[in-house]
């Protein structure tokens, strides 16, 4: 038996970038080949989609970590690497997506609609993509960055056309096993149903959906008894049936006062959602009475003294027997009627477009600020700043070199000058910390030096190669000293 699985928790993890690649075209009689290294591919993103065929988020609750496939690096002879393939989750429609505090990041509407769950890293750039008038020949490539890892809520709205409300063994399940082909599980003891039942009823031409929403009872918009967890299960649904029990036993309770409690609760259950909102209030949407039980004598002359109370309001009244079945038929056709003129009314939603918001051009790119662990440190913060540090390989001088250009155009240097550094303080982009040196040249034109190096950066304390020559025919007496060593 299928279980009905209404919210998740996914963990999603989109595909790392490929590397770029460091290479030298390298061929006979053509000693100056040039860079020809190509860059890395990119990682593959987690979508979700809007699939008719897909019902529930069972399959997530079952698998709830998703990850995209991985970027390849790139090669020799300009040749890029592969794109991660993406990993398309199908959901089905009325699917709410969340994120870790509760703000709404998408409402899957419309068949085909699509959301980028964690987009895919970018791939690094090769060193043919890096050459430039200054740095020729580069001996380095960027780093391919890292997918977008996060953890999102799914949770599901149904997407039911009538949606059934009364109190706890008001002959809700009953009525959809009566109406559909559904079976959901009935028993005479309170909240016998702890997950909505979906039922598909035909009548005529019309093909209509029927939600059982479980466990409202007075303060469930509040939180009491399982009412707030399945409100939003109606929050869509075009026309609100309320099943009224009419040969309870319960001391107190009678038709009238159990429709006013619901429509109390109702009226104070507010969606989350504008797009929900814009439906119409729960409170302001199409209602109908069903009195329930009229196989029981008392409660059909119970039935026919609260008709003329309901009527008053303008609500259709209805009295039938989910045990005998009378009165189904007269129901399913009101049913049909008012759930076609809501369609009608209410075009199906097309699928979502994806909406672009470019950033303003006068925005800041970073911002400086005092590092609160570091006394006279700084952190540097900005999407372009720290995508750089990831995409920089430290253990190559020329790479490091070349990022203390990118930060000096972008004016990192300045406002570290402006916000008070001092020279060898610490600086932070990132998850990377180092000492500044501000007299290091940064954003000139590049010296040419061996591939993999920078001069600017070169402050170690090892004697060269040339230097070794120079003092090993020194003792050998092949050479003098120089003036300078004498």
């Amino acid at each position: 038996m299928s279980r009905f699985i209404d919210r998740v928790v996914l963990h999603v993890s989109a595909g790392n970038g490929g590397n770029g690649c460091a290479s030298v075209h390298r061929e006979k009689f053509k000693p100056l080949g040039g860079p020809d290294g190509g860059n890395g591919g990119r990682g593959g993103a987690v979508v979700l989609e809007v699939d008719p065929n897909v019902h529930t988020l069972l399959d997530f609750h079952f698998h709830p970590h998703a990850k995209a496939g991985n970027g390849k690096q790139g090669a020799g002879s300009n040749r890029e690497g592969a794109n991660g393939e993406d990993l398309i989750l199908r959901v089905p429609e009325g699917t709410v997506v969340l994120d870790g505090d509760g703000q709404v990041l998408a409402d899957m509407m419309g068949a085909g609609t699509r959301f980028d769950a964690a987009p895919g890293g970018r791939g690094g750039l090769g060193n043919a993509a890096l050459s430039s008038k200054a740095r020729k020949a580069p001996g380095f490539a960027l780093l391919g960055e890292d997918g977008v890892q996060r953890d999102l809520v799914l949770e599901l709205k149904s997407v039911a056309d009538v949606g059934l409300v009364g109190f706890p063994s008001a002959g809700k399940s009953s009525l959809v096993s009566v109406l559909s082909a559904a079976k959901p599980k009935i028993a005479d003891y309170p909240f016998t149903t702890l997950r909505p039942n979906l039922g598909v009823v035909s009548s005529g031409d019309t093909t209509l959906t029927v939600a059982d929403v479980p466990g409202l009872i007075p303060g469930a918009s509040q939180g009491r008894g399982l009412g707030l967890d399945f409100l939003r299960h109606i929050e869509r649904c075009a026309v609100l049936a309320h099943v009224v029990d009419c040969a309870t036993m319960d001391p107190g309770r009678d038709p009238v006062s159990d429709v006013d409690a619901l429509e109390a609760e109702l009226a104070a259950y507010t969606p989350a959602l504008s797009a929900d909102v814009s439906l119409g209030d729960l409170a302001d949407r199409p209602r109908i009475v069903i009195l329930n039980k009229a196989d029981v004598p008392e409660a059909a002359e119970l039935a026919e003294m609260v008709t003329p109370d309901f009527e008053k309001r303008g609500w259709p009244v209805f009295t039938i027997s989910a045990v005998t079945r009378d009165g189904l038929r007269p129901l399913t056709f009101a049913l049909a009627k008012m759930v076609a003129d809501y369609r009608e009314a209410n075009p199906k939603p097309e699928p979502a477009r994806p909406v672009l918001r470019p950033v303003a051009s006068n925005q800041p790119d970073f911002r400086v600020i005092p590092d609160p662990d570091t006394r006279g440190g700084f952190i540097v913060r900005g999407e372009r700043p720290e995508r750089w540090i990831k995409q920089t390989a430290f253990d190559n001088d020329e790479a490091v070199g070349y990022l203390g250009d990118r930060l000096a155009r972008l004016g990192v240097e300045a406002a570290l000058v402006k916000a008070g550094a001092q020279p060898g303080c610490s600086v932070t982009i990132g998850d990377v910390s180092f000492d500044w040196e501000p007299q290091t040249p940064a954003g000139i034109d590049m010296m040419r030096t061996g591939r993999g190096t920078d001069m600017r950066l070169d402050q170690d304390e090892r004697i060269g190669a040339a230097e070794r020559k120079h003092a090993h025919r020194i003792r050998r007496g092949l050479e003098g000293l120089d003036p300078e060593e004498q």
